[in-house]
């Protein structure tokens, strides 16, 4: 299975020549993918889903493309033809096996609505809680950690490390912060997973993490 990282949130995961894609939203720039089988939405912002990228890579699509989401996905996307999932559910999608974790995204500010938000374990290898803190049940081999946003201090991500124990971790979500900035939050990440004997790869836009 291979996981590439594109801008901010969004990953591509492949395998058996099949693709997944997980939450291009508007800090991702357009790419294109092969074999696409699914694509899951954790929830309903910007920065997680557009139209742009969900007409683009369903029209290249080579056949129909399975859509996860929450409810309050499908509401604010009415218009395609979603799969809604919530915590505790279990989905299938060519060769990718989804669990669903969670279902609420993290608070930002007591003024500011919480919307829905789901985690994604695929394969039972790689973990993506989208905007927020769920732990999955068992062990996670590969966790796709946000690392900056409005939600988020660094503490908490390091307090989220320390409950999931990941094998391996790859930042995600950086895209608010600066180069500096992310230099430092990585540090953090780094410090923690390799403190339960884990590893830690920063993957820029475009590259590959290659797992056997």
């Amino acid at each position: 299975m291979n996981i590439t990282k594109r801008e901010h949130a969004c990953l591509v995961v492949e395998q058996s020549g099949a693709a997944l894609v997980i939450d291009p939203g508007s800090f991702t720039a357009p790419f294109a993918v092969t074999g696409l089988a699914a694509i899951v939405i954790t929830h309903e912002h910007g920065d997680h889903v557009t139209r742009e990228h969900l007409d683009r890579l369903l029209a290249d699509a080579p056949g129909p493309v399975e859509l996860f989401a929450p409810a309050g996905v499908a509401t604010a996307h009415p218009d395609y033809h979603w799969q809604i999932v919530d915590g505790g559910d279990v989905r299938s999608a060519g060769p990718f096996a989804l669990a669903f974790f969670g279902g609420h995204h993290a608070t930002i500010h007591r003024s500011i609505p919480i919307v829905d938000n789901v985690g994604v374990f695929v394969n039972e290898t790689l973990y993506y809680p989208g905007d927020s803190y769920t732990v999955p049940t068992g062990e996670v081999p590969v966790l796709a950690v946000p690392s900056s946003a409005p939600w988020l201090k660094i503490g908490e991500v390091m307090d989220y490390l320390d409950a999931v124990r990941p094998r391996h971790a790859f930042p995600t979500h950086e895209r608010v912060n600066s180069d500096a900035g992310n230099a430092m939050a990585n540090a953090r990440i780094t410090h923690v997973v390799e403190s339960h004997g884990g590893r830690v790869t920063v993957l820029q836009p475009g590259e590959t993490l290659e797992l056997d």
